[in-house]
């Protein structure tokens, strides 16, 4: 018989430490290493103290991205909104609009004031160039707890 008593903060802590962090698979897009590489060091293997990426898949090209989301399980796409000649924006709407169960986007933009362009692609999340470190970090980690 189950009862509907709520667990205690401290309790609920215990209970996600035992179970360890979330891991989470990712593939980045971008035709830019210097992007790449950013997002890989700004992201760090422990996003969160409760996140963690165990596998990174990088694409430099729209077709490399859909070849890999029609074949892999990923729990989280990070693609560069100013790639060319795809960006990542209009791959985002692709994406979801065709995959079914697409894994949940972040997209980098231009700017900051680009945000409206990343809801228009459908994309949870959007980090702007250049990118802060704890920003990305911190939007990788919210994402993941989402899941």
């Amino acid at each position: 018989m189950s009862s509907n008593v709520p667990v205690p903060a401290a309790q609920a802590a215990r209970s996600e430490q035992a179970s360890g962090p979330r891991q989470l698979s990712v593939l980045l897009y971008s035709d830019d290493s210097a992007t790449r590489d950013a997002v890989r060091v700004g992201a760090g293997r422990r996003p969160a103290k409760d996140v963690e990426i165990v596998s990174w898949r990088e694409c430099a090209t729209a077709a490399a991205v859909i070849d890999a989301v029609e074949k892999e399980h990923y729990d989280l796409l990070i693609l560069d909104g100013e790639a060319a000649p795809t960006g990542g924006l209009g791959l985002t709407r692709q994406l979801k609009n065709e995959i079914e169960d697409c894994p949940k986007v972040l997209v980098l933009t231009g700017r900051p004031a680009d945000g409206w362009l990343a809801s228009w692609s459908q994309a949870e999340a959007a980090v702007p160039h250049p990118i802060d470190p704890l920003v990305l970090a911190n939007t990788i980690a919210t994402l993941a707890r989402q899941a």
